[in-house]
């Protein structure tokens, strides 16, 4: 199967359980961009780069949303674990941000992230301390959560387009 940069993958009901989404597409629009050069010296100045191995966790699904990471240099791809199997359902480049959902929520993670190059840098922001910054500055918190919001509806945007381009293909067959 081809691997195309863009979206979330595709729905084939022929293939198991989660198997839908091996065709990765990268996801776009999947940034901060609200925020102001004064706001990311902010966050900077509490983010800790950390670097990732090849296949090594940097979210590992069900854990409790603690931070929330930057894709800074390589590849990451977002998975989700079933019975016995586990799913790649989005790849994240640079500039990338994931853990939002738990961080949101104040819950755990619905996916893992896993580093998919030799290596894969990403800056870390501890949700406790995102928060009492964007508490302290509530100008930041406001373009934080609208970029966030952008994040998500951009996520959902495109899921609704392939499941409707899916839908189709269905019909088609039938």
């Amino acid at each position: 199967m081809a691997r195309n940069r863009g979206s979330y993958a595709s729905f084939d009901p022929s293939t198991p359980a989660l198997d839908f989404f091996a065709d990765v597409l990268r996801m776009t629009g999947n940034r901060l961009r609200y925020l102001t050069t004064d706001d990311w010296v902010l966050l900077q100045a509490k983010m800790v780069r950390r670097t990732y191995e090849l296949g090594e966790e940097i979210i590992r699904q069900g854990d409790w949303g603690d931070s929330i990471y930057i894709i800074r240099r390589g590849e990451a791809s977002v998975e989700l674990a079933a019975t016995g199997s586990r799913a790649i359902v989005a790849t994240l480049g640079p500039e990338d941000v994931c853990g939002d959902m738990a961080f949101l929520e104040r819950g755990k993670a619905s996916a893992a992230v896993v580093a998919k190059e030799e290596q894969v840098e990403a800056d870390q922001i501890n949700a406790q301390e995102l928060r009492e910054i964007m508490e302290a500055f509530p100008r930041l918190a406001s373009r934080f959560y609208r970029s966030l919001a952008l994040v998500l509806v951009q996520r959902l945007r495109t899921t609704s387009g392939e499941l409707a381009r899916e839908m189709g293909l269905r019909d088609r067959r039938q």
